[in-house]
């Protein structure tokens, strides 16, 4: 009877394993599926340019902006987390087309030159090139650009438009790697005039009062829109458009839009690009 009594033990004793070791694989089973929604929520490497106040800039070693607030909205509607690196406005391109990055945002307009080698989300900002001279400048209109020095960044819409104006690599077009030296040229009285995007030009006369600078809109200068950039053939893309409009359409946009700007954003005419 002893015997049996100890085999009966050992049986029970053996089951209870068994069944405890199947509780450990079911929660270790939904550990792993917790861990691996973790992991699915990708990090993206996005690159940015940030010299461009109020879009990207660097304040205390940290990458801000309007575009930077921007594209975490879009992000986190799209469910992935940012690493976000300054590596300078020719850099992106490069770091765009061989794909170490995943994606730029940087105040890049949308072109068809452009669209032959990358792709672009649907439009998210509208922009346009103004001139920025000292008070008092006899410049009042891109006409008067003409036999003056112009300073630009370099590969940007604000050279473009100089090209179109004073003919392509002409003398009197002076190109930076951005916008910042660009107008320090201009201070310095190397040039009489920069040209840029109006939220930079206009933000960077609002900052510095002191300098005495003057903003000037011209009607010959086109409007542009502004989208994210992505290597050819991104399956991002259409998850970030999709993203970009759930983000205007919820009012988060507008949100981000009226806290770096303090007005509305033209939503309509957004729509209306896409």
């Amino acid at each position: 009877m002893k015997k049996r009594s100890m085999m009966f033990l050992g049986i029970v004793l053996m089951l209870m394993v068994i069944l405890s070791a199947c509780g450990s694989s079911e929660e270790t089973s939904g550990d792993t599926a917790t861990n691996k929604e973790e992991e699915e929520k990708k990090t993206l490497r996005v690159v940015t340019d940030a010299a461009y106040a109020p879009m990207e800039y660097q304040d205390k070693g940290n990458v801000v902006g309007f575009d930077i607030d921007f594209v975490k909205a879009v992000a986190e509607e799209a469910g992935y987390e940012l690493e976000i690196e300054h590596v300078g406005w020719d850099p992106i391109f490069v770091e765009i087309e061989s794909k170490r990055a995943d994606l730029a945002v940087s105040s890049i307009t949308i072109n068809d030159d452009r669209k032959q080698t990358y792709d672009f989300s649907v439009p998210y900002f509208q922009s346009t090139n103004k001139i920025l001279v000292p008070d008092g400048s006899d410049i009042k209109s891109a006409e008067d650009l003409k036999g003056k020095k112009v300073a630009v960044q370099n590969g940007t819409t604000g050279q473009a438009a100089m090209d179109a104006l004073l003919g392509k690599n002409h003398e009197d077009i002076k190109k930076f790697d951005d916008n910042n030296l660009a107008i320090m040229e201009m201070e310095s009285g190397g040039a009489a005039a920069v040209v840029a995007d109006n939220v930079v030009v206009e933000e960077y006369a609002k900052n510095n009062a002191d300098k005495n600078l003057t903003v000037i809109e011209d009607e010959t200068f086109d409007s542009e829109f502004y989208g994210l950039l992505f290597p050819k053939g991104s399956e991002l893309v259409e998850e970030f458009n999709t993203a970009l409009n759930a983000v205007i359409d919820n009012g988060k946009y507008e949100e981000i839009y009226q806290e770096w700007f303090g007005s509305e954003p033209n939503i309509d005419i957004l729509k209306e690009q896409q």
